[in-house]
């Protein structure tokens, strides 16, 4: 019942940080409020770990990983997908990003020689052909701007890629999930910080309702809460499982899309979206574990007769 509460909470507020986003544009540099986002998120993490008297101490070479966890997941990525939704829908950008889970796969190859199996060539395919079938009219159109939030969002979704294979390292150490996260987002935030320094941009933000409630549903749910929920389901399911919230939420973004942004159901639209998800889906569905269980149950059948 835990596990499930978790899993719920997480595919419902990532699924709606998309839609959250888009109060976010237009009000203050896309690098202010992703730097915003990230101290309040620090700021939390920090005096939680502190109260619960989480031990904070990491070698020097742990550190680095979470550098590279918090460049990739805590930082850059979320400046990419943030620019990407300038020219794309939250549904649009949400069935793109979620091509992350083949990346992940294809990764984890890379970094941790895991066995890749056909099912996922047939997914990533799957992915590849849904995509183009999703962005086949902006593909055709002059301007390009669809052309540019997609290579925007996929470029966000290969970082973040790289930031969970820093956070599969951190977690087969044993490192605790709250402590790399305070460091990450503590991290995370300083990066930010000198990035809209050194490009010259402006601390100042929006003080427009609109804008500061999603700041902080983004900072504290969508940051705070959804990364430790998904955690944790990461360690007690396993990541085979866990990721299946990658597939549900384009499912949330989109519904969301479709209620408050008049998102248009093409016939190309829906046949990306059905081949995205789908190939999400064929990629996790262990069909030796389904072969196994068929098997079972036909033994089970011969015996009783």
């Amino acid at each position: 019942m835990k596990n499930l509460v978790l899993y719920i909470a997480t595919v419902v507020i990532w699924g709606s940080t998309w839609l959250a986003i888009e109060f976010q544009l237009g009000e203050a540099a896309v690098l202010t409020s992703v730097f915003y986002r990230f101290v309040i998120a620090a700021v939390i993490m920090w005096a939680y770990c502190l109260i619960a008297k989480v031990p904070m101490a990491f070698s020097s070479r742990d550190h680095i990983f979470i550098f590279i966890l918090a460049l990739f997941n805590f930082s850059m990525n979320y400046v990419l997908i943030y620019l990407s939704q300038e020219y794309l829908t939250s549904a649009m950008t949400s069935i793109a990003f979620s091509t992350m889970l083949i990346m992940n796969i294809i990764n984890a190859r890379l970094f941790f020689s895991t066995h890749i199996s056909v099912r996922v060539y047939i997914g990533a395919i799957l992915g590849l052909f849904g995509l183009l079938a999703l962005f086949w009219n902006d593909l055709n159109a002059s301007d390009g701007n669809s052309l540019l939030g997609l290579t925007l969002v996929m470029s966000g979704a290969l970082l973040a890629s790289l930031g969970n294979m820093a956070s599969v390292r951190n977690s087969r150490k044993g490192m605790n999930i709250f402590a790399v996260n305070a460091w990450g987002m503590l991290y995370g935030a300083l990066m930010l910080a000198l990035v809209v320094v050194t490009t010259g941009s402006s601390f100042s933000a929006s003080w427009e309702p609109a804008y500061t409630l999603s700041l902080i549903y983004l900072a504290v749910f969508g940051t705070v809460i959804a990364f430790a929920t998904y955690y944790v389901l990461l360690n007690d399911m396993g990541p085979e499982k866990a990721s299946y919230a990658i597939v549900l939420f384009p499912v949330v973004a989109v519904i969301l899309s479709s209620l408050f942004e008049e998102f248009t159901w093409s016939a190309n639209v829906f046949i990306g979206f059905a081949l995205v998800i789908i190939g999400n889906a064929i990629v996790l569905t262990p069909m030796d574990k389904i072969k196994q269980r068929r098997d079972q149950r036909r033994t089970r059948k011969m015996n009783a007769l």
